[in-house]
């Protein structure tokens, strides 16, 4: 199995957390809203995904396991 990030693009308000809490996976667009690598996240970042996760102040960024 691998997991995946995914963002709600609707409930986001680009405040910009995930990416300074997960730099590797997650860049920010020009008005701030999250740009996700589209690769799995690995294991040793999964770890830093849950925070980014957890630490979403509208809870729109979720990990997904395919």
């Amino acid at each position: 199995m691998s997991a995946h990030l995914r963002v709600n693009p609707i409930a986001c308000q680009a405040h910009g957390i995930c990416a300074e809490l997960l730099p590797e996976r997650i860049t920010l667009d020009e008005w701030g809203y999250p740009v996700l690598d589209p690769r799995p996240v690995t294991s040793e970042l999964m770890a830093y995904a849950r925070r980014a996760v957890a630490d979403c102040p509208t809870l729109a960024l979720v990990i997904t396991e395919d």
